[in-house]
């Protein structure tokens, strides 16, 4: 693909006497002036939130925070650990661990939302979409995005909250629709209930609120930055490291392959092993 002429950003100029956001002064006009889910609502997608999306969104960036011991917080504290003298290298660690089984579920939720939004405003076509998504996933054995918690069950609280709240400030709209007419085809064509989670309520969420839904993931990357610098200060005061490395050690015993199972043979023409 050809690269333009003359690359331009629409995002920011520092000059000795101000810095400019999107045009917008930030020491006249930004700082004092927006709360940071304004700030990040502006400066991401170049518009000023109103008030009911600013407080849906910072639900949705409140949720996503803090959720104890997940892959996430467990990679940052054993990163801080054997390298403390680079948080941002422990942080990193945990962020990297956000994907599509944790916490960053709602990237997915988003394109089966997308889906049946793209079948139209007939509620009932949208409810067909539906069913064929929880077919589909159903007749693959794949994981639903956005559905089902080992811990929350049968409903998550969290979800039910942020929907709650999404209802009192107006906010709730197609995408919510949408993905509750999802639940609905997966509970019947699953034969039980599976509970819309967090990330399934966020995805909707924030796709009301206009986010597009691919830097989803991004507000849950914002969120759990803020979760994994708490983590890593109750690291500096309370070190778990040592009781996960033993509670790893103990779930997970040596136990010795048999004879000649999984074992390289050495390259008959030298002492080295194999390269690959």
């Amino acid at each position: 693909m050809a690269l333009p002429e003359h690359a331009t950003t629409a995002l920011c100029q520092a000059t000795p006497e101000d810095v400019f956001v999107r045009g917008k002064s930030l020491c006249r006009e930004l700082i004092g002036k927006l709360s940071f889910t304004e700030m990040l609502f502006f400066q991401i997608l170049g518009r000023f939130p109103n008030p009911a999306q600013t407080c849906v969104v910072d639900a949705c960036l409140v949720t996503l925070l803090e959720h104890g011991l997940t892959p996430s917080a467990i990679a940052a504290r054993l990163a801080y650990t054997s390298a403390p003298e680079a948080m941002q290298g422990a942080v990193a660690a945990g962020l990297a661990a956000v994907g599509s089984l944790f916490v960053g579920t709602m990237e997915g939720c988003g394109e089966l939302i997308a889906r049946i939004l793209a079948a139209g405003s007939d509620p009932g076509a949208q409810a067909a979409e539906a069913e064929r998504i929880a077919r589909e996933h159903r007749a693959a054995r794949r994981a639903l995005p956005g559905f089902g918690h080992p811990t929350h069950k049968p409903d998550d609280p969290r979800a039910q909250r942020l929907i709650e709240l999404a209802r009192e400030q107006g906010v709730a709209g197609p995408h919510l629709q949408a993905v509750l007419s999802l639940s609905r085809a997966i509970d019947e064509g699953y034969g039980k209930h599976i509970t819309l989670n967090a990330t399934g309520a966020i995805a909707a969420l924030l796709g009301d609120c206009g986010v597009p839904r691919e830097i989803l993931r991004g507000f849950a990357l914002i969120s759990r930055c803020a979760g994994l610098v708490g983590h890593i200060h109750e690291e500096q005061r309370q070190p778990a490291l040592r009781a996960l490395w033993e509670a790893g050690e103990r779930a997970v015993p040596y136990q010795p392959a048999p004879s000649g199972v999984g074992l390289t043979t050495p390259n008959a023409a030298s002492d080295e092993l194999p390269k690959g």
